[in-house]
């Protein structure tokens, strides 16, 4: 069974189908909006936008909905009354949180141009004319509604911890990435349009609500444009920013960092010297307690290797962890840890034997091609998805 439906009450035609969808027309545009209980807010938003967008766009309104409220009904009672197509799309999963919401959609979108926008009202809507004009007339791929070029403000950011949070975020983001984010200067925007041609939605692979910075990243739309916007307070309902997500985010980051094979084998041995704190505590720990330091160190050593492979689960390998169970990733990881130990006394012994070199230098090399090594085999060896046979394939579609 499919991971997410549409809303039972609703034609099952794609969005738009009925009242003149603008699929296929010149300019025409897909306004996508993720929600997640704001049964509060589908009206004030709607009629808004039905004063606001000119009757000569070819627009839709497609909601993508993760609600435990009545959010669906809301938006199905309300499209009845609204100038333009509007249909829900409810989803029974919500696999990757808003930014998962936002590519489904996207997925489904079949006009010009994408156009991004909270159900909150923090987003203008009279902007959304002015975001596609604005990419029609530069010939941009995306322009974002921005808080921070000139005209723009944060006013509608309650507290000023919020603040420093979106601008913490915001500079980090932009450090760690700043060519795909050359000329964003408001990477956390919620509020933006995208060239549907631009996306490559097969490249996608979003966590939590930063979308923007997903579709920047590995999409590299060029060029890009801003638009000065005023953030709005809420209309209804309450914010949806929580420390959880806040973690989400910086997990997201990583994982964006660590989509190039070198950054990730950077990424794993900047966590493999972390690993030497949790071993050194258990090793303190456990001689403490009386045991010999002999099996005191194998112990210990387990503990980093745990250490290890949860920081590598959560930053580096996210997007890979659903190819095994855990058990047996859990088991392959320690392997390949324990053996890396194993080998790299024999090869000291080769480079000192052998090829003349002295144990300071012979340790150090053999310190490199092991780390090297264990590095290619994780990735091999417990996050590679598993070769399955075409029989297997057939019993995974048909399921």
């Amino acid at each position: 069974m499919s991971e997410d439906l549409w809303s039972p009450s609703l034609p099952v035609a794609p969005a738009g189908a009925e009242r003149g969808a603008p699929h296929g027309v010149a300019g025409s545009v897909t306004l996508i909006v993720p929600t997640f209980n704001e049964a509060g807010n589908i009206d004030e938003l709607l009629r808004r936008l039905g004063e606001a967008l000119p009757g000569d766009l070819p627009c839709e309104v497609l909601f993508v909905d993760d609600s435990t409220d009545d959010t669906p009904a809301v938006v199905e009672k309300a499209a009845a009354d609204h100038p333009f197509p509007v249909s829900v799309l409810h989803r029974e999963v919500a696999e990757g949180g808003l930014g998962g919401a936002v590519v489904e959609g996207i997925r489904r979108a079949d006009s010009d141009w994408i156009v991004v926008m909270d159900a909150d009202l923090q987003h203008p809507p009279h902007l959304v004319a002015e975001l596609v004009g604005e990419g029609e007339r530069t010939g941009a791929d995306l322009v974002v509604a921005s808080r921070y070029v000139t005209g723009g403000s944060r006013a509608g950011l309650a507290g000023s911890y919020r603040v420093a949070v979106s601008r913490a975020a915001t500079w980090l983001a932009k450090g760690l990435f700043p060519r795909a984010l050359r000329g964003i200067s408001d990477p956390m925007s919620g509020f933006f349009a995208m060239r549907r041609s631009a996306v490559t939605d097969g490249a996608l692979r979003p966590l939590g609500y930063k979308i923007l910075l997903e579709l920047a990243v590995r999409c590299r739309p060029a060029p890009v444009t801003e638009v000065p916007f005023v953030f709005q307070e809420r209309f209804a309902g309450e914010s949806k920013s929580t420390a959880r997500e806040g973690l989400r985010f910086l997990a997201h980051l990583a994982s964006l960092r660590s989509a190039a094979p070198l950054a990730r084998m950077i990424g794993f041995g900047l966590i493999g010297l972390t690993g030497f704190l949790p071993n050194l505590l258990a090793l303190w720990l456990l001689t403490g307690a009386g045991m010999h330091y002999l099996p005191a160190e194998i112990v210990a050593n387990q503990a980093g290797v745990l250490w290890n492979f949860v920081l590598i689960e959560v930053l580096l390998f996210r997007e890979r962890r659903r190819h095994r169970h855990w058990a047996d990733r859990v088991g392959r990881f320690a392997l390949l840890a324990n053996a890396d130990l194993l080998l790299r006394i024999p090869l000291i012994a080769v480079f000192v034997a052998q090829l003349g070199m002295g144990v300071l230098p012979a340790t150090a090399l053999a310190l490199v091609t092991t780390f090297v090594l264990r590095f290619a085999a994780t990735e091999a060896l417990v996050y590679l998805p598993r070769r399955t046979s075409p029989a297997e394939q057939g019993r995974h579609t048909r399921s």
